[in-house]
């Protein structure tokens, strides 16, 4: 079926920039994109349909690329508490904290964990998300862990959107392996990725290298049982400490490093090498009140791919809106509206390894797409909060959510 998208402005975000193309038309071919440029160069052919949009701004639909959107429970009352004076170590003393979302998802069952990430997730949707990553890791035990990439699988199948699946088991250390980390990354290396990644539930492994996760040479390990499975890595890198888990994870060919606040420009070097895509989290960053910025100069001078994403989880990061993580990198982190709308579009999809099917409206690519009612690509990182008008194409059909 060929569907003829026209009257429109298009921010192709071919080679990571905005790549305009005035007075422009799409052509769709099933669930892909036949044809793009100027309206007037459009081919003749028998439609099926011929959709006017009004003088829109198109751009690709959002990626976000960092997401923990399946967790059960609620930390609103830790975060009265930090506001209220109660330092983070007294709140996990208590049993908050991380400990808190492990147990409650462990105790929610499955549909219960559905219903609620399905709640999270529709909010990304109506924002323009049409890809998304969620990532597992409040289990922290073989059967809770496979109840989350469960669910992940099932959002995919039932909402308008390409989800990708990873598995981060080495997320925190569970409190039945308390003092003995090594211990539960043997766990994960032998016994729970090969039996995760056996039943289809895992597109990629993540962990988290930082003194209050897992060293480097622990995480390492989880690495390699990654690569004899054939999965790809990514990590939670550099966030409070340098420990040089961003270089740790350029050597692996990593997809992506996320957080780095705190890395080194030998770590950009390094990424830059292996094009590994530094996934920078303006929520978290935010949300904690951190003072230390990623490195951005370094980042730009080696020419390091820099894709955003919402974070999205209930200690650090309860962000619902990617658009609203493009005005915080805008502000934050000091990157420019069309550098931001590349990190939730080409660069994200190149932190997920999509690079090839989307991420930039391009002959061959998925017909994912966005018309918004705007007055130039930069209003989607200026506006705070609100519900731009816009229609979300979807494998070259339009959807609603």
């Amino acid at each position: 079926m060929k569907t003829l998208w026209q009257h429109c402005n298009v921010a192709s975000m071919a080679q990571g920039t905005y790549s305009i193309i005035e007075d422009a038309a799409i052509v769709t071919s099933g669930a892909h994109i036949e044809w793009i440029g100027r309206r007037q160069q459009a081919p003749v052919a028998d439609y099926h349909q011929v959709q006017d949009l009004a003088g829109a701004w198109v751009t690709p639909g959002l990626i976000d690329c960092h997401t923990h959107t399946v967790f059960g429970g609620n930390r609103s009352g830790e975060f009265e508490q930090r506001l209220q004076g109660v330092s983070y170590a007294e709140i996990a003393a208590a049993g908050g904290g991380i400990a808190s979302t492990v147990r409650a998802t462990r105790a929610a069952t499955e549909e219960e964990l559905f219903v609620s990430a399905r709640k999270r997730l529709l909010s990304l949707l109506r924002d323009g998300v049409t890809s998304v990553e969620i990532k597992s890791g409040y289990g922290l035990d073989l059967a809770s862990e496979r109840k989350i990439l469960r669910v992940i699988r099932r959002l995919g199948e039932v909402l308008p959107v390409s989800v990708r699946s990873t598995c981060l088991a080495a997320h925190a250390l569970p409190p039945e392996y308390a003092e003995r980390a090594d211990d539960y990354i043997e766990h994960i290396c032998s016994e729970m990725l090969p039996a995760l990644a056996a039943e289809g539930l895992v597109d990629a492994v993540d962990a988290f290298c930082e003194y209050l996760a897992f060293s480097p040479a622990q995480v390492e390990r989880v690495f390699i049982a990654a690569q004899k499975l054939g999965l790809p890595v990514k990590l939670h890198a550099e966030q409070l400490s340098s420990l040089h888990g961003s270089s740790l994870a350029a050597r692996y060919q990593a997809l992506s490093a996320d957080h780095l606040e705190f890395m080194t420009e030998g770590d950009a070097i390094a990424m830059a090498a292996s094009g590994t895509v530094a996934v920078l989290l303006p929520g978290a960053f935010y949300f904690l009140r951190e003072t230390q910025l990623p490195p951005m100069d370094a980042l730009r001078k080696h020419g390091v791919k820099i894709a955003v994403a919402s974070d999205l989880n209930p200690g650090t990061s309860p962000a619902l809106s990617v658009r609203l993580m493009l005005n915080m990198a805008c502000t934050c982190f000091r990157m420019t509206p069309e550098e931001a709308l590349a990190g939730v579009t080409l660069h994200a999809a190149q932190a997920l390894g999509m690079e090839q099917t989307h991420g930039s409206l391009e002959v061959g690519k998925v017909a994912d797409f966005v018309a918004w009612q705007i007055d130039r690509p930069a209003d989607l990182a200026y506006w705070l909060g609100g519900d731009l008008e816009k229609r979300v194409v979807r494998h070259g059909v339009e959807v609603t959510v």
